[in-house]
């Protein structure tokens, strides 16, 4: 049994002991923060993201790096889950991309707003956390990982289609089950019918579940030769 004295110099060495170790494992945390969090990719467009992101309190529904609520997706991988063209087209309409199915507020961001949470979102998805938080399940009822090489000839698939289309649709057995496979698409319409069905789906057909993705000309040329190419 320890005597008065020796209780208190036990107590002062271990407590300077770790208070120490302590101090050690604080710098040596604040010193890997620059290489961990990529701080030379935190750019000023970054940066206007992550107010973005606070502003409109986007935490209140999202997870992101572990912090945050768990009513809406969580978002730390999400440019990698997702991609910037998705990304693009659901921060631009989110009830477009799924009517009558998300709660996503619609906050009319600008063309720069919603690049610059993008670019925040990408900076997110390199920082190096050691593994936490884990890698979260992102396997999706009815919907199989997609692939960049599902084309069956012709012009490679477009990030519109990689990235957006098969969120929805299935080719060559990639994809998602929620619209029609596209195997053979080419076959059964023409270039005129895909490129006006993908300019304004509602026009073509009212009333159909399939959103106005609001592309722009570069993106409907890519797509409907990518299409015409599936025979």
């Amino acid at each position: 049994m320890l005597s008065k004295s020796q209780a208190k110099l036990f107590f002062l060495l271990a407590t300077a002991g770790f208070s120490g170790v302590f101090l050690y494992l604080t710098v040596d945390t604040m010193r890997q923060v620059p290489e961990r969090s990529h701080e030379d990719l935190l750019t000023d467009q970054v940066i206007a993201g992550k107010m973005l992101w606070e502003e409109n309190n986007c935490m209140g529904c999202h997870t992101i790096l572990g912090e945050g609520a768990y009513y809406a997706p969580e978002l730390t991988k999400v440019y990698d889950r997702r991609g910037p063209v998705w990304m693009r087209t659901f921060l631009k309409d989110p009830q477009a991309m799924y009517p009558g199915q998300r709660k996503m507020v619609q906050y009319d961001f600008t063309d720069e707003e919603i690049e610059a949470l993008i670019a925040f979102f990408d900076w997110v998805g390199k920082i190096d956390t050691n593994g936490f938080p884990r890698e979260p399940d992102l396997k999706v009822a009815g919907v199989v990982p997609t692939s960049t090489s599902a084309s069956t000839g012709g012009p490679p698939a477009p990030d519109t289609f990689t990235q957006v289309c098969q969120s929805c649709h299935s080719l060559a057995g990639s994809g998602g089950n929620v619209g029609p496979a596209l195997d053979g698409v080419g076959n059964r319409y023409s270039a005129a019918d895909l490129r006006a069905w993908l300019a304004d789906p509602q026009s073509v057909k009212p009333g159909t579940a399939m959103p106005n993705l609001n592309l722009g000309d570069d993106q409907l040329d890519a797509l409907t030769a990518f299409l015409m190419a599936q025979k």
